[in-house]
């Protein structure tokens, strides 16, 4: 993602913020690429693990006292 939206939809523009997202998110798709994989060669339905991953996104708490 190249640009990143704030709560008040302007783009988070900080380089520092930028860099940490950055780096989080190549972290996250590096592991979530991991499991994926790991599940296809187990044996599970490609499509059945994409819904678990997305339903796990979905359900993640918001930060306390952040909006949702």
């Amino acid at each position: 993602m190249t640009v990143w939206p704030g709560r008040d939809g302007a783009p988070v523009s900080c380089n520092e913020k930028l860099k940490v997202l950055a780096e989080n998110e190549r972290e996250l798709r590096s592991v979530m690429s991991d499991a994926f994989d790991d599940a296809v060669l187990m044996g599970v339905d490609p499509e059945a693990m994409r819904a678990l991953l997305v339903e796990m996104v979905r359900s993640l708490p918001g930060p306390a006292g952040a909006p949702s």
